[in-house]
């Protein structure tokens, strides 16, 4: 379940636009002769009274639109009500947002300057991949936008009867489009598919909602009390920038060829060059101040008069334009100087046309140019309200609109330079078997010598060709328009330092290497990803080899010259799904905690800043939970460099969709970024006696898990007793659920996997072994377990993991758990392995009424009341599927193929009105 949006919601509010959503619905299927169903959606005492589905495929359907509407209520009435609490109690009322983070801030000590001078120091960056956790289609999506828009537009209070009358029309025109429409992918998505989406929100929504953020800073600056005279200054402000995985990211994925890297590439910076004109043009349009009536700055004519030079025919053009108004002038100028969209089709070997700028920096100086000259005539409004909003937009998506990741599997690097060895004469045929001490002195020999493994010509084996190729074709791109869009060179699955130090070999033999202090120096970042329990353990002496490597050394010093830093920087990636899936979410959540203590410490005691980058999934088995809340929970210290974080799949369009939840959501990251590292700078940070208790929970909650993922017969009850076979047969996503293709549930990723227990209602990956964790707690030290009920209770990290525990214990229902474990074969194994479940279950909730002092019920009121409401229709839905999938496996079983095919979009459609009830996915 998606919490972020839904954690503060008017349930009244959500009612009445859920009732003029639904009426409107049921008005649609009544025109489509749809009687029956319409009156069998209906909603009671709070609750949606869907027990039975009359009409199968239509009913499924209507069901998952009914939740879909219900959703949308609900986000609508959590923004409405956010408003109303600022106009009513001022911007500090709500938890997470800038006003109650400067609140804090000054009442720990912090000066008005001493906030200000921190705060262009603030980064944060939210990055968009494609994981298949997005059930939704992008057209279907779409109507989701725009029935939400209408529904924002009725709270407008301007509109007559008559109008509202009309609005209330579209609506019915959008939802008779929707019941038109196929829920379901009857194809996955292509990777160009998944590339456009993430455009969307990179093009269309980010940039309109960076001044809505700013604005909203300088509200809250001046309610504390603030000069709001310092923010004047767009250069003050936190910096905002944004990533992509798509089209990047080949872990286990064979669509993600070299070409669909190098189209990516091309079409964030046509993009983003589109969005700069745009920007550029509009504000040309709005300064059409006279030179009659006011004289620009010397600098400014000057600079006018290189960029006409510089720029030839067209600066010529430019400057005739809008004659005696040089500040127009200018812009045309800027125009003018743009660098051109690159064609698709074009060579990387072609020269880049001479005169423009060829670097976001020096746009960015021009733009502060023209606002010193528009202050120097005291036009200070002008400069705050139309230069600033643009100089943003450049800073934050310059002329490549996000950074591009490219990630790949240290098992497939090690193929690959096996493959490289093979081919140069060497004998590389074991290299991935070598121990590591062997591996480390083979590659520090090869770094040292200047020669290449390949040349042209030379046929390499099929990993090593296609990384070869990638890794060209990121140095293609460099050499012509600089590395701003080139992320990092992400190696998940990090599990000995060679896996690191082979990308330089890689990099060595493609042209990523330049010259530093008279040696090499790789210039894109390499990021290690820990993704399982033990390697998060094993990663500060992982980290400590890296940092301590001469090329590295090199690397990052020449990187932290390249980007102007104070310090050197290294990126440090940690996964919240595989170690969830490996060891249970106490365990994941608070190794990934002791982890990072653990590699800040080894960064800095090199005096290098470790800037973390998290691997958050969209349900919080998958590192998902309140954002604010999150950020608190961060170990001392942890933001310094800033912060880094995937937005999955479904996460992207509930969060980010609309404008005013996007708004929310990444204010809930740049206030809590900002707020905790100050406020990490004003105490020292000391070892509390609850943080060894939390290892002893994290340990027994890891054995109790453990025990359960190793038990003779789960992977066949997990086979049997969830959708497994469905999901995987789904197309909702371009990537396979398997990074291989063998049937182990070491090779199954982790969102299916997740996937797969909520549609039955189990969540074990949410919970299960934090009850036995807390009983031999209370039963082995009853102390430790009175000091966490304690004082101690109210410490953000531990308050972290007991509410996603409790929220997700939310989720379960038995009796439904009950009816998919009847679909397993085996009387035995079923019985056992159901048996411990749910006895587990009964312990978990029993333990935690203790620690909250009271039931969950009560504690977690709205989020039990979130499950309520959808509670009859989810059942109906279970139960259907479930009948599915017996008759569905029946067919498999019986050789029916074409009978099963058949089904399938039935079943799909069960798994998405339940995605959609359950508001969560994998």
């Amino acid at each position: 379940m998606i919490t972020s949006t839904t954690s503060v919601v008017d349930y009244e509010k959500a009612k009445l636009d859920f009732d003029l959503l639904l009426e409107c619905f049921r008005e649609v299927l009544h025109n489509f002769g749809e009687k029956k169903l319409a009156e069998h959606l209906s909603w009671k005492d709070g609750t949606l009274a869907l027990n039975r589905l009359p009409n199968v495929g239509r009913g499924v359907q209507a069901y998952s639109i009914v939740f879909q509407l219900l959703n949308m209520a609900e986000e609508n009435s959590a923004a409405q009500l956010r408003r109303h609490l600022e106009t009513q109690e001022g911007t500090a009322s709500l938890s997470g947002l800038w006003g109650d983070a400067l609140i804090h801030l000054r009442k720990i000590g912090l000066t008005e300057t001493r906030i200000a001078e921190e705060l262009s120091d603030i980064f944060v960056e939210p990055v968009l991949t494609a994981h298949p956790t997005e059930a939704k289609r992008r057209t279907v999506l779409e109507q989701h936008r725009e029935l939400y828009l209408l529904l924002v537009k009725l709270e407008n209070q301007m509109w007559t009867p008559a109008e509202r009358e009309d609005i209330r029309k579209e609506m019915k025109v959008v939802l008779e489009r929707l019941w038109r429409t196929g829920e379901i992918l009857f194809e996955k998505p292509s990777v160009a598919a998944e590339r456009q989406n993430v455009i969307h929100y990179l093009y269309n929504i980010f940039p309109s909602v960076l001044p809505m953020l700013d604005k909203r800073l300088v509200q809250a600056w001046t309610s504390a009390g603030f000069d709001a005279g310092i923010l004047d200054d767009p250069r003050n402000f936190p910096r905002l920038c944004f990533g992509s995985w798509v089209g990047g990211d080949r872990d286990g994925h064979p669509f993600v060829t070299p070409e669909v890297t190098r189209q990516t590439l091309i079409e964030m910076r046509q993009y983003a060059l589109r969005l700069v004109h745009h920007h550029l043009f509009q504000l040309a349009s709005r300064l059409s101040l006279s030179e009659r009536f006011q004289s620009p700055t010397p600098a400014m004519i000057q600079r006018i008069e290189q960029l006409t030079e510089m720029t030839g025919e067209k600066g010529d053009t430019a400057a005739e334009k809008n004659p005696k108004e040089p500040w127009r002038q200018f812009l045309n100028l800027m125009i003018a100087a743009l660098p051109p969209e690159p064609d698709e089709h074009e060579s990387y070997d072609e020269t880049a046309p001479p005169g423009i700028y060829t670097h976001q920096g020096e746009l960015l100086s021009d733009l502060e140019l023209l606002r010193d000259a528009l202050l120097a005539i005291g036009a200070d409004n002008i400069a705050k309200t139309e230069v600033s909003p643009v100089y943003r937009i450049v800073q934050t998506f310059g002329f490549y609109l996000g950074k591009l990741d490219i990630r790949q599997n240290s098992r497939f690097h090690d193929l690959a330079l096996s493959q490289l060895m093979t081919a140069a004469g060497l004998n590389g045929g074991d290299f991935p078997d070598w121990s590591e001490e062997k591996r480390i002195a083979f590659l520090n020999s090869e770094l040292l010598s200047p020669r290449p493994f390949t040349h042209p010509d030379m046929t390499v084996g099929s990993e090593a060709a296609t990384l070869l190729r990638c890794y060209r074709t990121l140095g293609d791109h460099l050499k012509r328009y600089g590395q701003d869009g080139i992320g990092s060179l992400i190696v998940s699955m990090t599990r000995n330092v060679s896996d690191l130090l082979v990308i330089y070999l890689f990099a060595r033999e493609v042209g990523l290497m330049t010259t530093y202090e008279g040696k090499d120096a790789c210039m894109v970042p390499v990021v290690p990803l820990f993704e399982t329990i033990d390697d998060l353990k094993k990663s500060p002496e992982i980290l400590r080899g890296f940092l301590d490597h001469p090329l590295t050394i090199r690397s990052t010093a020449y990187q932290q010259e390249k980007n102007g830093r104070k310090k050197p920087l290294q990126q440090v990636m940690v996964g919240y799904s595989d170690s969830n899936k490996d060891g249970g979410i106490g365990a994941s959540l608070w190794n990934l905690y002791r982890a990072e203590e653990q590699l800040l410490e080894t960064g800095r005691k090199r005096g290098v800043d470790i800037l973390f980058f998290h691997g958050r999934g969209g349900s919080i088995s998958r590192g998902a939970g309140p954002t604010h809340r999150f950020i608190r929970a961060q170990p001392h210290g942890s933001l310094e460099a800033g912060l880094r974080v995937t937005e999955q799949g479904e996460t992207i369009a509930q969060k980010y969709a609309n404008r005013i939840s996007a708004t929310y959501n990444l204010e809930l990251f740049m206030a809590g970024v900002a707020e905790a590292r100050l406020a990490h700078r004003e105490s020292r940070k000391s070892p509390l006696e609850v943080e060894q208790i939390i290892d002893f929970l994290a340990e027994e909650s890891n054995r109790a898990y453990r025990e359960l993922i190793d038990t003779e017969g789960l992977l066949d009850f997990f086979h049997q007793a969830t959708p497994i076979d469905i999901i995987e047969s789904s197309r909702i996503g371009s990537r396979p659920s398997r990074r291989s293709g063998k049937q182990s549930l070491d090779d199954l990723r982790a969102i299916p996997w997740v996937f797969s227990w909520n549609q039955a209602r189990f969540a074990i990956s949410g919970w299960y072994g934090f009850g036995t964790a807390l009983k031999k707690l209370r039963d082995t030290r009853p102390d430790a377990f009175d000091i966490i009920r304690g004082k101690d209770f109210s410490w953000a990290p531990l308050r972290y993991i007991a509410s996603n525990v409790a929220t997700s214990v939310a989720t379960v229902d038995p009796e439904i758990m009950q009816e998919y474990a009847l679909l397993v074969e085996q009387p035995e194994p079923r019985q056992r392995i159901l048996d411990t479940i749910t006895a587990e279950y009964l312990r978990t909730k029993q333990f935690l009424d203790l620690l909250y002092d009271g039931s969950l019920e009560e504690t977690f009121f709205n989020v039990f009341r979130f499950i309520r409401v959808r509670q009859d229709g989810l059942s109906a839905l279970h139960r259907l599927q479930i009948d599915l999938l017996k008759r569905w496996r029946d067919h498999k079983k019986s050789g029916k193929e074409k009978e099963a095919e058949a089904m399938l979009p039935e079943l799909l459609l069960t798994v998405n009105a339940i995605a959609s009830g359950l508001r969560s996915t994998g």
